[in-house]
């Protein structure tokens, strides 16, 4: 396609929601391993104002998309994985990694991605969506904790990386985890919280023969005094991360196809990355998934990757070629 000139590679990075500073992070990896022999690579850096910038100028998006061949979209969280950036570069006719704008929307709301799973038989914990205007937080957290399975786990709805997400066992912990949850979004999720291995699976698409092909699942042990694998422990680097995880063959094979069913039945592109809590008698929980993991040095995805014999470089330019070819 692109015989004599190197395919020239806007990097977005950035943006204005709460997991800004792992987008910059997430986009130094690609800038840094996007393979130079076969790619022109250009870091383009949007502000929490949502400016452009490309080589310390802002430029409008159309003057910017105009000189790229395809995206890599670096960006988490709101406006980044909720659909908004990818309109704006659908109305550019922009090529970009990840998944579109309407898969985005579906899978950065929670509950939407529950249901769904819960309709094909996969097992999610117990959830209920709750709403800033229902009321004061201690009023209703006293209603739920008398009303919803305990110990219970509260997130926004809309957030990622465990942005506002907390642990709640009394009802004093629960207005609290209410609180931070509604901090960042106008609706939350509480869940049962179901204690046991914490486990991730990532997917990658038409890869090695499969349309979706499922790593190897990595289990999660949280640092001591950490109870699940929040902000802190997964930036912080204090974690331990262990790939292939120690699950028994069924439970990895569960964990691994699972994965992929989520990944296709929510119509997303590219890569993604799921996560389950394995109970050593309730078995496999899908709690949610995400469109665009991270890429940072502490992130899991380049660890599972690793761990199946691929480099970053060859995995940035694997998902290039698919945005490219329009798949």
């Amino acid at each position: 396609m692109y015989p004599s000139e190197k395919v020239r590679v806007g990097v977005l990075r950035g943006g204005m929601g709460s997991e800004y500073e792992v987008s910059l992070k997430t986009g130094a990896t690609a800038l840094a391993h996007i393979p130079r022999e076969r790619y022109e690579v250009h870091d383009i850096f949007i502000d929490r104002s949502l400016a452009w910038h490309l080589h310390g100028c802002v430029r409008s998006p159309a003057t910017i998309l105009r000189q790229m061949d395809v995206v890599w979209n670096a960006l988490h969280g709101e406006w980044g994985e909720d659909g908004g950036v990818q309109e704006v570069l659908d109305a550019h006719g922009a090529r970009y990694t990840g998944s579109d704008a309407p898969a985005s929307r579906r899978t950065m709301q929670k509950a939407f991605t529950k249901a769904a799973l819960a309709a094909q038989g996969i097992k999610t914990p117990v959830w209920r969506v709750l709403y800033r205007a229902d009321g004061n937080e201690v009023a209703l957290a006293a209603e739920l904790y008398r009303s919803f399975p305990q110990s219970s786990i509260v997130k926004p709805l809309s957030a990622g990386s465990s942005v506002g997400v907390s642990i709640a066992r009394s009802a004093r912990e629960l207005a609290n985890a209410l609180a931070r949850a509604f901090a960042v979004s106008e609706t939350a999720l509480i869940e049962e919280y179901i204690a046991g291995k914490e486990a991730t699976v990532g997917v990658v698409q038409d890869f090695r023969g499969q349309e979706a092909y499922p790593l190897l699942p990595i289990e999660i042990v949280p640092a001591a005094g950490a109870l699940f694998f929040d902000y802190g422990a997964k930036y912080g680097g204090a974690s331990e991360e262990i790939c292939p995880g120690k699950f028994t063959k069924e439970e990895s094979e569960e964990l691994q196809k699972t994965a992929a069913m989520a990944h296709t039945l929510l119509g997303l592109r590219h890569y993604s990355r799921s996560d389950f809590i394995v109970h050593p008698r309730r078995g496999i929980y899908f709690l949610e998934i995400n469109s665009l993991p991270g890429l940072t040095n502490e992130s899991l995805l380049p660890k599972a990757l690793r761990a199946v014999g691929t480099d970053l470089p060859d995995f940035f330019s694997h998902v290039l070629e698919l945005a490219l070819s329009g798949h």
